[in-house]
C-alpha cells in the first residue's frame, strides 16, 4: 500500500498512549465552570457557519462486553418514549439559538439508534425537522446494530431521510462473537448492505475491531476477506483498548483470551496490506475508503475535516450535540451534556437543558487545534495559512514543539521544511505521536495513560 510504509521497529518504539484528537483540547479538560451563558455566547461567535446535529440514543437491548460508549441496557421499549419526551424539551430550548442556521449534517449515534421503533424514529426525525432547518442535500447518517434491525426498517429509515449508514460488524468469527456477547447473522448483514444500495444510501461504512478476545491473525483475515466481499464504501477498523477499570462490561472479557501485543501488530500490518490490495485508501486514524469516495478525494485535495463524528468533507461548522452525554462544538468552545441518564432527566426537569461541563478555548488553543487538525486530516501542514490567520511566525512560535518533533523527524516520520511539515509514509500510522508534540495538555505521561495506545 503506497501511502503507508510499515516499519515494525518504529511502531514498537512509538506505540505509547495518546489521544485520538476528535477534539483539541480533549474532553479530559472540560470543567464545570462553563455556564449556559458561555454556551449562548458561543452560538453567536460564527453566526454564518452551517450546523451539524448529533443526537445520542443511549439504549441497547444487550451489553457488548467490549463497548466503551455511553449506553443504557434495557428491553423496556417504553423507556425510549420517555427519553424522547425529555429530548424534545431540550430541542425546544436549544433550537431557537440556531433559527437562522442551516443544518447540513445530521448524525444519530449511541448506544444503538436502531433500538428505536419505526414510530419512535419517525417522531424524532419530525422533531428535528420542525425545530431546525435541514438542508435538502444534508448528510443524514445513522449507526446500526445488525441485531437490532429488520430489513424493512431500512426502507423506513430511507423514507424519513437517512442517506448514509454505518454498521458495527466487529468480527465475523463465531467464537470471537460469543466472547464479546455479540453474535450476529452474516447473511443478514449482506442483505442489509444490498438493500441499502437498492434504496440509494449514498455511503455505507462497516466497523471492525482488532484486539478482541480469541482473535488471531488467521481469524481476523477471515473476517477481513468477508468484509471486502461485502464491498462497503468505507471501513473503520478500531484498536480494542482493554480498560475494565473504566468500563465495567469489559471485566467480563478474560485477560488470557486477549491477543498478545505482537499478534495485534501483525493483524494490523496484514490488515493494511490486505485493504490496500483490495483498493482501499488509508484516510488515517483507523479509517479506510475507496479511492472514489468523497473522503479520499477531499484528503487528496487537502480539504478534509475532522470532528466528534470522525472524518468529514463538511466545511467548518458548529456542532450541536443533543441527548445524554452529547458534546457540542460551538464557536471556540466545547460543551457536554450530563453523562448519566438520571442526571440528564433531572437537569431537563429543572432547567430545560442538560449542560454539565465545557471548555472555552484560548486563541493559543485554537491555533494548536488547527495545527493538529491539518496534520491528522491531510498529513501535511503549510505554515503560511496558519501564520496569516493567527499573526505568528510559525517556526519561532512553535520553536519548542519543533524541538520535540526533531527526533521523530530523524526517525523518518516526517520532514520539517522551511514552509511546511510533511508526514511521511512511515509516519502516517504514528500521526498521534506527531500531534502530541503540539499538544500542551497531554504531553505529561500521567495524562497520556488515560488514553488508549496509539497502535
Amino acid at each position: 500500500m503506497s501511502d503507508i510504509v510499515w516499519d515494525l521497529a518504529l511502531i514498537q518504539k512509538y506505540n505509547q498512549s495518546g489521544p485520538r484528537y476528535t477534539s483539541y483540547p480533549t474532553a479530559l479538560e472540560f470543567n464545570e465552570n462553563y455556564t449556559n451563558q458561555d454556551f449562548i455566547q458561543a452560538t453567536k461567535r460564527y453566526p454564518n457557519r452551517p450546523l451539524s446535529l448529533y443526537i445520542h440514543i443511549p439504549f441497547c437491548h444487550k451489553l457488548c462486553y467490549f463497548c466503551a460508549c455511553n449506553k443504557t441496557i434495557t428491553r423496556h421499549q417504553h423507556k425510549a418514549d420517555i427519553y424522547l419526551d425529555f429530548l424534545e424539551r431540550e430541542i425546544e430550548n436549544r433550537a431557537p439559538l440556531f433559527k437562522d442556521r442551516i443544518a447540513t449534517q445530521v448524525h444519530w449515534g449511541g448506544g444503538t439508534p436502531t433500538y428505536l421503533t419505526e414510530q419512535q424514529s419517525a417522531r424524532l426525525m419530525a422533531m428535528l425537522r420542525k425545530h431546525f432547518t435541514i438542508a435538502p442535500d444534508a448528510e443524514i447518517s445513522i449507526e446500526m446494530d445488525p441485531r437490532e434491525i429488520e430489513l424493512n426498517m431500512l426502507d423506513h429509515l430511507r423514507h424519513i431521510g437517512f442517506n448514509r449508514m454505518s454498521m458495527g460488524v466487529q468480527d465475523f468469527n463465531k467464537d470471537v462473537q460469543k466472547a464479546i456477547n455479540r453474535v450476529q447473522d452474516e447473511d443478514f448483514i449482506e442483505a442489509l448492505l444490498k438493500r441499502a444500495r437498492e434504496l440509494g444510501f449514498q455511503s455505507t461504512n462497516l466497523d471492525l475491531i482488532y484486539g478482541l478476545p480469541l482473535q488471531n491473525v488467521d481469524s481476523f483475515m477471515f473476517t477481513l476477506q468477508k468484509v471486502i466481499a461485502l464491498n462497503p464504501d468505507r471501513l473503520s477498523v478500531f484498536n480494542y483498548a482493554h480498560l475494565p477499570s473504566r468500563f465495567a462490561g469489559q471485566a467480563k472479557i478474560k485477560n488470557e483470551q486477549l491477543p498478545a501485543p505482537e499478534t495485534k501488530l501483525t493483524i494490523l500490518q496484514k490488515m493494511i496490506e490486505t485493504l490496500g490490495d483490495a483498493g482501499y485508501k488509508f484516510i488515517g486514524m483507523d479509517h479506510f475508503a475507496k479511492p472514489d469516495d468523497e473522503l479520499a478525494i477531499a484528503q487528496q485535495q487537502g480539504v478534509l475535516h475532522r470532528n466528534f463524528q470522525g472524518y468529514t468533507t463538511q466545511e467548518e461548522c458548529d456542532l450541536l450535540g443533543l441527548g445524554v452525554s452529547a458534546i457540542s462544538l460551538l464557536g471556540d468552545t466545547y460543551a457536554q451534556n450530563q453523562k448519566e441518564l438520571k442526571h440528564y432527566y433531572t437537569a431537563i426537569d429543572n432547567t430545560g437543558i442538560a449542560l454539565h461541563k465545557g471548555f472555552a478555548m484560548s486563541e493559543e488553543d485554537c491555533l494548536r487545534r488547527d495545527v493538529i487538525k491539518q496534520l491528522i486530516c491531510n498529513f501535511k501542514l503549510d505554515y503560511q495559512p496558519i501564520e496569516q490567520q493567527y499573526g505568528i511566525q510559525f517556526t519561532s512560535h512553535f520553536a519548542e514543539d519543533l524541538k520535540l518533533l526533531a527526533p521523530l523527524s530523524e526517525d523518518g516520520l516526517l520532514e520539517i521544511g522551511e514552509k511546511a511539515i510533511q508526514v511521511s509514509a512511515k509516519g502516517r500510522l504514528l500521526i498521534r505521536n506527531i500531534c502530541l508534540c503540539f499538544d500542551t495538555y497531554s504531553r505529561e505521561q500521567a495524562k497520556r495513560q488515560q488514553f488508549s495506545r496509539i497502535i
